[in-house]
């Protein structure tokens, strides 16, 4: 009989954590294991579950909002724990901070593998009292654990680093293969959730600069609103440099596969992040690349500068205006780099990704058999 997977997730409203989720969900289930995505709550634009993938809610239910903040999260722990009892999954798998948390807490004293899986930077993001606090107590529950990165490997403890794999995220098959254009347009894309840690602006102000050089090219930012205000600061941003006429938010696209697979170039600028889907999806396009070589180590574990792609600081506004250019005045490099980066889909296509987690689900699945 097949194994039943339950991944925990906050939503899957999109996002990285929530795209890997619904990938590796959507590629078990094809290959015939049951599996279950368990949810708090429903976003507004989520990303779509094959109809082999149950989806169980086992977030606050009717009247909980009206209870005090500490008696909510008893609750969640509570429904989540109450779904492992009843459904009896093989193997829990918690993605991203407070989800881990909650899958861990409510795995106690339940002979379940739990497989968590650190998708951002930990500097910063764990490294609050709350984290000094619940580290040491929860994390002795791990069975195992994915990293994306070495840098985001090395923050913790060695027994967490002795139990892990680091598995590149799975680039979604309708980006791997499209046919190179016989001609790129003079467009500059990026493609991501409009968010203040991707430092949109900065490549709003760059792109100002390139464009009073380069004219003829405009730049086209895709991205669904994170309701975090960067949204409205972009706006303003544009409407202050007078830059409406070249310069587009373009919202959120399900079909970017066809609208960035023929632009000039794709811009990454996050101050920080785990391992960007985005960009991995651009490599796979085989865009020239200029990217930020962010903590904790995202673009560099998938590229290497002068390859596939150019690498440069983070927050280094005039390096970002200067690889635009160079990409732009150089089509050869241009063209060279963006050949080598569409190599990243023979390493994380759905299949090898696929392989490397299953190896390690069935791995600790024994361990408790």
């Amino acid at each position: 009989m097949a194994r039943k997977i339950a991944f925990h997730l906050n939503c899957l409203e999109q996002g990285g954590a929530e795209r890997v989720v619904t990938n590796l969900a959507n590629r078990f289930a094809e290959e015939g294991y049951q599996v279950i995505v368990t949810t708090e709550w429903y976003g507004e634009n989520e990303f779509t579950l094959s109809d082999k993938v149950r989806r169980v809610h086992v977030g606050l239910r009717e009247n909980d909002e009206k209870k005090p903040r500490f008696v909510q999260i008893l609750l969640r722990i509570k429904y989540l724990r109450d779904f492992l009892k009843t459904e009896k999954p093989d193997i829990l798998i918690p993605f991203a901070r407070k989800a881990l948390y909650r899958g861990l807490m409510a795995a106690y004293f339940i002979k379940i593998p739990v497989l968590i899986s650190i998708r951002t930077d930990p500097a910063g993001h764990y490294e609050e009292l709350s984290d000094k606090l619940q580290i040491p107590l929860l994390f002795p529950r791990v069975d195992g654990c994915v990293f994306q990165t070495e840098g985001a490997k090395e923050f913790f403890a060695p027994r967490l680093q002795d139990n892990s794999r680091i598995i590149l995220n799975p680039i979604h098959e309708k980006y791997i293969g499209v046919p190179k254009p016989a001609q790129r347009t003079k467009t500059v894309v990026q493609s991501g959730r409009l968010v203040d840690f991707k430092n949109q602006p900065m490549l709003i102000r760059a792109f100002v600069k390139v464009h009073e050089k380069h004219p003829e090219y405009d730049l086209k930012i895709y991205g669904g609103d994170s309701f975090d205000g960067t949204k409205e600061i972009l706006e303003d941003l544009i409407g202050e440099l007078k830059a409406g006429d070249y310069i587009h938010l373009m919202g959120a696209s399900d079909s970017l596969e066809k609208e960035l697979a023929d632009a000039a170039l794709f811009a990454f600028t996050s101050d920080w992040e785990g391992l960007p889907n985005a960009l991995m999806e651009a490599m796979a396009l085989g865009l020239p690349i200029v990217a930020t070589d962010c903590p904790c180590g995202g673009p560099r574990t998938i590229m290497t500068d002068q390859v596939d792609g150019l690498l440069i600081p983070i927050q280094d506004e005039q390096a970002l205006t200067d690889g635009i250019n160079r990409l732009i005045e150089d089509p050869e490099l241009a063209e060279r780099l963006g050949d080598e980066a569409r190599k990243i889909a023979d390493k994380a296509n759905g299949h090898a990704v696929y392989v490397q987690w299953r190896d390690y689900i069935e791995e600790l699945c024994r361990l408790y058999e």
